[in-house]
């Protein structure tokens, strides 16, 4: 290892020395377990505090600068400028003197003649430390994690513009500080969200199981019952046992949308898979029986794409029955377009149904919304479809909105990134 390299931090005191040693912290306890939150010490280099400790050498011309954190007996260097180490004794270091001046910038114009620093080995080393300026790094509780400081191998002085700047660099530093314990807190609560999302999940399907199986078993004692027994009962009997039926496949229909909206998160983080658009459409159409009566445009075939299959496979589902069951006219007329840019592909969904009023439009992709008593086929809504579209979407990188007019259609636009 080179001379110069060697001596500039002397790790054992000469036994002739004197130095005065710097004191604790005053609040040293809590100091330290605040740094030890922002899980920081030893981690690997960074270039955003690199940057800082490079534009601080330039600022105030001198050859090193170092983010240096003050852990229980060393000082650890997030960022060293100008100088190969990592790490020194905290005995040894101005840095450990200026972390109790916390209030302002803690500088030695030179060592030599500062009875403090005169006989530390880091003063006497060849090269020798002889000017130090530190700003002590004060987090948001008022306690100082280690410093900002620049040195130089000659006597100097700075100006007060570049105490200003080691100042405004000393708080970047703190603002990044803040940023990754926000980050770790933030990466904890979405590591302990998911974990409850997924004992909810559980949790909904083994419910839905146990509600669905009774509701079946009520709709279908209900039709038996009106088809077995319709000549023994009086027209009040078949109406209530008609309403047990419609209420039960109401509410199986209900539980189905509510799983559909809660699983439609893992269905938008799903792979992407290359696909025909041509097939993906008439295998899509097949799933939709009400789909053969209906006047279809498809866009022009040939078309490849790399999408969530599922994801996209739910949204036009959902988007084509809609525009089939909200429909009065006498035919259903529909069409679906297609396009694509340098980021996403582009889809819309178009009808000549009832249309949509001005006033809902910024409430249909809300959840439960219902603006329409019955379908097409006499069924009703249940107001969940058009919010896990959106949800859909949105998790596949894209957006929809939608343009209507009542007696006039109405027209889905949406993007999926690529």
């Amino acid at each position: 290892m080179p001379d110069t390299v060697a001596s500039f931090f002397i790790f054992k005191l000469k036994t002739a020395i004197l130095m005065i040693k710097p004191e604790m912290h005053p609040r040293e306890a809590e100091r330290l377990k605040e740094l030890e939150e922002f899980s920081i010490l030893d981690t690997m280099p960074e270039v955003e505090y690199d940057d800082i400790t490079e534009l601080a050498s330039f600022i105030c011309g001198t050859p090193i600068s170092l983010v240096n954190l003050i852990d229980s007996n060393r000082q650890w260097f997030k960022s060293h400028f100008g100088i190969p180490f990592t790490e020194a004794p905290r005995e040894l270091g101005m840095c450990s003197h200026a972390i109790n001046h916390p209030g302002s910038i803690f500088i030695v114009p030179d060592a030599r003649l500062d009875e403090r620093f005169h006989d530390n080995p880091n003063v006497l080393a060849n090269p020798p430390i002889l000017f130090y300026a530190g700003v002590p790094l004060v987090t948001a509780s008022g306690l100082p994690m280690g410093t900002l400081c620049v040195i130089d191998h000659e006597p100097r002085v700075i100006s007060e513009q570049n105490v200003r700047a080691l100042i405004i660099l000393a708080k970047q530093v703190v603002k990044l500080f803040e940023l990754r314990k926000n980050k770790k807190a933030l990466d904890l609560t979405i590591d302990d969200l998911e974990e409850r999302n997924s004992e909810l999940e559980k949790f909904a399907f083994v419910a839905a199981h146990d509600i669905k199986s009774p509701l079946g078993s009520m709709s279908a004692l209900s039709q038996m019952l009106l088809e077995e027994y319709s000549e023994r009962v009086d027209n009040d009997a078949k109406e209530m046992l008609q309403a047990i039926r419609w209420s039960a496949d109401k509410l199986r229909s209900l539980v189905d949308g509510i799983l559909e909206h809660s699983r439609s998160q893992g269905f938008a983080k799903m792979s992407k898979e290359n696909l025909n658009l041509d097939h993906f459409l008439k295998e899509t159409l097949a799933l939709i029986p009400a789909a053969k009566e209906t006047d279809l445009i498809l866009p022009e075939a040939g078309k490849e794409i790399v999408v969530n299959k599922t994801g996209l496979q739910q949204v036009l589902l959902n988007l084509i029955s809609n525009g089939i069951k909200y429909n009065d006219s006498d035919r259903v007329q529909m069409e679906i377009g297609f396009s694509e840019s340098e980021r996403f592909y582009h889809f819309f969904v178009s009808d000549n149904g009832r249309g949509i009023s001005p006033q809902f439009k910024d409430k249909i992709f809300e959840i439960f919304t219902v603006l329409s008593t019955r379908d097409r086929f006499g069924g009703r809504g249940n107001g969940i479809g058009l919010a896990t579209v959106k949800k859909l979407v949105e998790g596949m990188g894209g957006v929809i909105t939608v343009d209507s007019e009542p007696g006039r259609g109405t027209r889905f636009d949406f993007t999926v990134s690529k």
